[in-house]
């Protein structure tokens, strides 16, 4: 019965996991971090950009709003990159990281608990340390959604090349809604790191020595 009352909490420790990875990587790939409104400058400027950690694209408010008129890319080289961005990159990366070893360390101690039976201690090692890579990823995709957060509510401007065609400050800016798909992956992440925290394996008392009595 312990053993799989230990299962099915691993099993679930998966797929929040998995499913806290696979939001990371999608936040990390749309641009819509921040939505800048540029309604005083000219075309073609004029209209809205999605500020993302990794692209910026710029839409026109029309019926055609799902299709943007242009996106550039970032690089490592970019030096226009405000520290916030930059610091963001780096976390949501190393969360992306820690999140598939995590889970990788979840499998294999699945596969050694059915497979091979190994020591207690052993897998109980794997699943600890999974456990603690999915706290710090979560923590790491958190940190990242307040610097976002912080740079939108300060009104912080981007220095942008010019042939991007976008000001370095919108008239307006608030938070985009991959915010929230970020935000959604970090709670997984800590959920699936913090849901094993009242489990624990039934104590089993150690056996005691048989003594042997002799009659003189």
């Amino acid at each position: 019965m312990a053993l799989l009352d230990k299962a099915n909490c691993q099993v679930a420790t998966l797929a929040l996991n998995m499913l806290g990875w696979i939001f990371t990587m999608v936040s990390m790939g749309l641009p819509n971090w921040r939505t800048w409104y540029i309604e005083s400058s000219p075309a073609p400027s004029w209209g809205l950009a999605y500020v993302g950690m990794w692209k910026i694209c710029t839409y026109q408010p029309n019926g055609l709003q799902s299709r943007p008129i242009a996106c550039h890319r970032y690089t490592y080289s970019d030096t226009y990159l405000p520290l916030d961005i930059l610091l963001a990159q780096h976390l949501l990366l190393v969360a992306s990281l820690l999140g598939l070893l995590g889970k990788g360390l979840i499998v294999m101690d699945l596969w050694r608990g059915y497979a091979t039976q190994l020591q207690k201690d052993t897998t109980c090692d794997l699943f600890f340390t999974s456990r603690i890579l999915s706290i710090i990823a979560g923590a790491f995709i958190s940190i990242a959604v307040l610097c976002n957060y912080y740079a939108v509510i300060n009104e912080e401007a981007i220095h942008f090349p010019p042939f991007f065609h976008i000001p370095y400050r919108p008239d307006r800016q608030e938070m985009g809604s991959t915010v929230y798909l970020a935000i959604l992956a970090a709670l997984l992440m800590l959920l699936s790191g913090l849901f094993t925290i009242s489990f624990q394996q039934p104590h089993v008392p150690p056996s005691l020595p048989r003594v042997k009595f002799s009659v003189a």
